[in-house]
């Protein structure tokens, strides 16, 4: 008996032994449940229950420097989604095949995504309104009123296509900017998305509507360029005919920038691409062949036309440099007069460390000259005098100065620095090739920015491409200040070398740039592209007006091999002159020369928009215009093919015999 209650009592025990050791683990659970999951749990709780739809705001407008001529936009489209939960079975495979007839998907993918177990599937993106009506009159008629969800979007749009590729760049799937000014203020054009919450079950089914919030979309600021869009028609024309007639193996750009301010009025690039289709082959002969090309290929004949090589790529300048060392020489008092005859002297060489250095013009030196003289006959072996008598540290301060031993710090992605030997490493050998420019690399902007400094005068301007932004929900305009970055030349050298610089192009190697009653300077290059590499770079460097610059530009042609050589004379300053005589009569700029002024009867062009081209070419003709097609294929309906682009655009002023180019609907 006694034993019976001692088992039992033990059993007991035992019991509550193993009672309170559970409640205790119970407790113990709960309670790192509730304080060390708590949150977490929570978090994922609220996953399951709320089904969240993104609202993609409005990309922000970008417009050329007039605020008026827009470059990209963004136009309203919309995405389709579908919540699996909330499609009755019997409808899933209906669902699925309209929703793949409408937007031409595959349809057991379609399915697939219809009949998941999840909160919710996109099924398209980025479709037109057209679209997406069509699938809401077919969801009313067959009594389905949940389930699909038709959102607005936003799709990126280019209105002029090709026009100042490189520098807009494009977007992404996602809106995303992935090149140019498009990623570079991708915070301020990109805004900030809103949402439609709702709140589901655990497979996706609504429990009720009270729970549904929506949160605004805030749209994306506007960006207004320095770019103008006629100054940059204009130049990319010229570019491209450039590059086709000199044969161009590696294309070329074109920089012109107001010194003044550091805007970048123009900046072309040729090749280039269509932003509403950057990833289709960009050339006729890529076209025949694109088909064929491994992926590996595509991206990186890709990557190189998304270059802008402008700010990308370095290269020799050449003699365009020598305005550089002009500059330093006059600030350090080595030169007074540039007008001295006979103080300096070419013999068409000089001896540098034992090394002879030959002027181009070895074969019948120059003689005795002026500075004047010798920037007007590109003479290397003075330039190298030059820089022998600054000496290196000296010349390499004056290197800083001007910009050229950094980065410019244009609002552009990708932008790269410039390539010279380290100061303590530079010799005398060094010292004279980099003095007529040679042997060290710079991009074309970091050129046009340090010339830009002579040509205002002294002052180095940081370059821009944005110069305001526009508020999305005020308006507000803010302007981007001009960035003046120090005093690098007195003004009375600036006026010296600016004097020089019209001589070059008056009476020296830049005379091919000449604009009958411009005042008009300049400088033309021609450098190695690379060593022993029998490629070069020809280039013209132009400032205008002289009494008072408002333009300086560079022409960078790379690899020119056809017929006229690769001499900058003889195949950049043509195009100088062929660019200065478009753009100074659009900008308005004053003609110094009125004795010069050729009486060339000015012609306002004509509006060929949506005419046909046998239309356009009678109203050119008429007017004393050349009709030029771009891309004209071997068969042509000039009579049903419609005009779609032209450059220049209607209203701007040419000279009589002048071309305009067209291009027509495909």
């Amino acid at each position: 008996m006694m034993t019976t209650k001692l088992s039992t009592k033990k059993r007991m025990r035992t019991i509550l032994l193993i009672s309170f050791c559970i409640f205790t683990l119970l407790i113990g659970r709960i309670g790192f449940i509730q304080l060390a999951q708590g949150s977490e749990l929570a978090s994922m709780a609220y996953e399951q229950q709320t089904l969240d739809r993104t609202i993609n705001p409005k990309r922000g407008t970008i417009y050329d420097a007039t605020g008026k001529n827009i470059l990209a936009i963004s136009s309203t489209v919309e995405t389709v989604t579908v919540n699996p939960g909330n499609i009755a079975k019997e409808d899933k495979e209906k669902v699925a095949r309209k929703l793949t007839e409408l937007f031409e998907l595959d349809y057991e993918k379609t399915l697939k995504k219809v009949t998941k177990r999840s909160s919710i599937e996109t099924i398209a993106k980025k479709v037109e309104k057209e679209k997406t009506d069509q699938l809401r009159i077919w969801m009313q008629e067959n009594n389905i009123s949940s389930g699909i969800n038709i959102d607005e979007d936003t799709k990126r749009y280019y209105p002029n296509n090709n026009l100042a590729a490189q520098i807009i760049g494009f977007c992404g799937s996602d809106n995303q900017g992935l090149d140019g000014i498009e990623a570079k203020y991708e915070k301020q054009l990109a805004g900030t998305k809103g949402a439609i919450k709702r709140h589901t079950d655990a497979k996706g089914g609504e429990i009720g509507e009270e729970g549904e919030s929506y949160v605004a979309a805030v749209d994306g600021n506007d960006l207004i360029l320095s770019i103008d869009m006629n100054v940059q028609s204009m130049v990319e024309k010229y570019l491209k005919e450039a590059c086709i007639d000199n044969q161009c193996t590696d294309g070329g750009n074109i920089v012109i920038m107001n010194p003044k301010t550091g805007d970048i009025l123009a900046m072309a690039t040729y090749p280039d691409y269509n932003l509403n289709d950057p990833y289709s082959a960009y050339t006729e002969e890529l076209k025949g062949i694109w088909d064929t090309v491994d992926q590996a290929e595509k991206n990186k004949s890709l990557q190189a036309v998304w270059r802008n090589k402008a700010i990308s790529d370095t290269y020799e300048p050449g003699s365009t440099f020598k305005t550089i060392t002009a500059s330093a020489s006059l600030e350090e008092g080595i030169v007074t007069d540039i007008d001295k005859q006979g103080e300096f002297c070419c013999t068409g060489g000089i001896e540098v460390a034992g090394v002879r250095i030959k002027c181009w013009r070895y074969y019948r030196p120059h003689g005795p000259e002026s500075l004047r003289q010798a920037l007007m006959n590109s003479c290397n072996p003075i330039f190298i005098g030059l820089g022998q008598k600054m000496g290196v540290h000296t010349y390499y301060s004056y290197l800083q100065k001007f910009g050229l031993l950094e980065k410019t710090g244009v609002d552009l992605p990708g932008e790269a620095g410039s390539i010279f030997l380290a100061e303590n490493k530079a010799g005398p050998v060094e010292l004279a090739t980099i003095s007529f420019g040679q042997r060290f690399e710079i991009t074309p902007l970091q050129l046009v920015t340090a010339v830009s400094a002579i040509a205002n005068g002294g002052n180095l301007i940081q370059p821009r491409v944005v110069k305001a932004t526009v508020d999305s929900k005020t308006g507000e305009k803010t302007e981007v200040p001009v960035k003046t970055k120090s005093t690098v030349i007195s003004k009375e050298t600036s006026e010296k070398v600016l004097s020089m610089m019209e001589s070059v192009v008056a009476e020296g190697t830049g005379k091919n740039a000449k604009v009958a009653g411009y005042r008009i300077g300049g400088k033309t290059g021609t450098s190695e592209d690379g060593v022993n590499t029998n490629k070069y770079v020809t280039s013209f460097l132009g400032v205008a007006p002289i009494e008072d610059p408002q333009v300086v530009m560079l022409i960078t042609l790379y690899n020119p091999t056809g017929e006229g050589g690769h001499q900058g004379g003889g195949v950049a300053a043509p195009v100088g002159g062929e660019v200065f005589s478009e753009i100074l009569p659009y900008l308005e700029i004053n003609q110094g020369n009125q004795d010069e002024i050729e009486q060339v009867e000015e012609i306002e062009v004509p509006d060929l928009m949506e005419k046909s081209i046998q239309e356009a070419e009678k109203i050119t003709k008429e007017n004393g215009l050349t009709l030029v097609i771009e891309n004209e294929p071997e068969e042509l309906d000039k009579e049903n093919q419609i005009v779609i682009q032209q450059t220049p655009q209607a209203g701007i002023k040419i000279k009589k015999g002048n071309k305009v180019y067209i291009k027509f609907q495909e």
